[in-house]
């Protein structure tokens, strides 16, 4: 089905190498089943289609599958410009809507991109045209709808999330950019090494990579290699390999720079994954994992705070991602450091291995477990019953709670560093009154 988009070869490579047809489509597979919403609406089965917004990182295909949505059966696609509307030029669209769909019985398709810059009263506008069915609204955002877009408006379209292209796809649309006649025809070649590169500095959007094509590609004289890409993009492109030694050497590096405390390396690790192309989701991941592993008691705060950075990360996306991350990683470089709880839980773990433990005392065990109804077992829980803290003024009660063979085993050992100093103080008061320190 192509759905007569412009060719002119004037016009940018991302631009001409748009799909036409649903083949031609990389990425969002999710979406493209046979039968699913999208689908239907592509192919033209929904006589009146629903509204919908397509919720997705910049590059993920959300203006294209708007346009093949559009162009399905002989509808009228009407685009508008978020940023240059009013709330008069709304309703004079939709005024021509109802007109077109009374005197003429065309439907009107109403594309909005980046519709979260609608103000509520732009939204507001658009709600009887949306709910007469003047128009059937497709509007793209990279922001999550829930929060950008207001309830009437979303209650009724259908929501469908895009992903970040795969680095295999991405590299198929490269390919495909540099033979096909509506793209580079063949002008020019690239190296395995400039592909990897290229396909690292996309980070999933389709728009970018072939921006980044374009520019290389008028810089080259024959090959695209990683010096000629890395003028044409203004970056230093470096021998990256994700699945390879780099990769996990700078990696390494990021994380051992934060245990360090050394907030100026661990900022330059960071720029240098970030240029490279890492996906800005791992690096998020390895900052959750140093807040708890690295910083600790010492500042509990910085697990929350990096749990926010991983899914404001997750929400906004690159370029702006860089920003969230810098935060949290200089906060979690320049906070006071413990690995005591990373110990207390690997001590833990190395007892039960060497097989240390045995039963769970009796008072402490499921009033309601089968093991209870051993007359044994109820004469030592009765011998020797549990005492409920809360029922003491300090909420502390000095009885076993560590199986027999433990007894008497510290795996936590609080630092003086930051908050854990009063953890510390607190802890030793807390052991003495069960009974564990004299």
């Amino acid at each position: 089905m192509d759905i007569g988009l412009t060719r002119d070869m004037s016009a940018p490579l991302a631009v001409r190498l748009r799909p036409t047809i649903i083949s031609e489509l990389l990425g969002q597979q999710h979406l493209l089943q046979q039968g699913s919403p999208l689908m239907r609406l592509i192919q033209g089965e929904e006589k009146h289609i629903t509204s919908v917004l397509l919720y997705g990182p910049p590059g993920s295909g959300k203006t294209t599958l708007a346009k093949m949505i559009a162009h399905s059966g002989s509808r009228v696609f009407v685009e508008l410009s978020a940023v240059s509307s009013g709330v008069a030029q709304v309703r004079e669209l939709l005024s021509e809507a109802q007109r077109r769909l009374t005197e003429e019985a065309k439907e009107t398709v109403l594309f909005i991109d980046e519709v979260h810059r609608f103000s509520k009263a732009q939204q507001d506008a658009l709600l009887p045209g949306v709910e007469n069915r003047w128009v059937t609204l497709v509007a793209a955002t990279t922001e999550n709808p829930s929060f950008s877009i207001i309830s009437p408006l979303l209650s009724r379209s259908i929501v469908l999330t895009l992903r970040l292209i795969p680095d295999a796809d991405i590299a198929i649309l490269i390919d495909r950019a540099i033979t096909e006649p509506r793209g580079l025809d063949g002008e020019v070649t690239i190296s395995a090494q400039a592909k990897e590169s290229l396909v690292r500095l996309a980070a999933g959007d389709a728009r970018r990579a072939l921006t980044y094509l374009e520019a290389a590609a008028g810089a080259a004289s024959g090959e695209i290699t990683t010096e000629v890409l890395g003028r044409a993009v203004d970056r230093v492109i470096e021998n990256y390999d994700r699945g390879g030694d780099t990769h996990y050497d700078v990696a390494s590096a990021f994380i051992k720079s934060i245990r360090g405390s050394d907030v100026d390396a661990s900022l330059h690790y960071l720029a240098r994954m970030l240029e490279s192309g890492e996906d800005p989701r791992f690096i998020a991941r390895r900052v959750m994992i140093s807040a708890s592993e690295d910083v600790g008691i010492a500042d509990p705060g910085a697990l929350g705070l990096a749990v926010a950075a991983a899914q404001a990360v997750a929400m906004v996306g690159m370029p702006e991602a860089r920003i969230i991350l810098a935060e949290a990683v200089t906060y979690l470089a320049c906070a006071p450091k413990s690995n005591a709880a990373y110990l207390a839980i690997e001590s833990a773990i190395a007892d039960l291995r060497l097989s240390k433990g045995g039963p769970v005392p009796a008072h402490l065990r499921d009033a309601h477990s089968g093991a209870l109804r051993d007359s044994q077992v109820n004469a030592a829980r009765e011998s020797n019953a549990y005492i409920y803290p809360h029922d003491l003024d300090l909420a502390v009660a000095q009885q076993q709670y560590l199986p027999d063979a433990l007894v008497g085993t510290e795996y936590y050992h609080p630092t003086s560093h930051g908050y854990e100093s009063r953890v510390k103080t607190a802890l030793e008061q807390i052991r003495k009154m069960l009974g564990k320190s004299n």
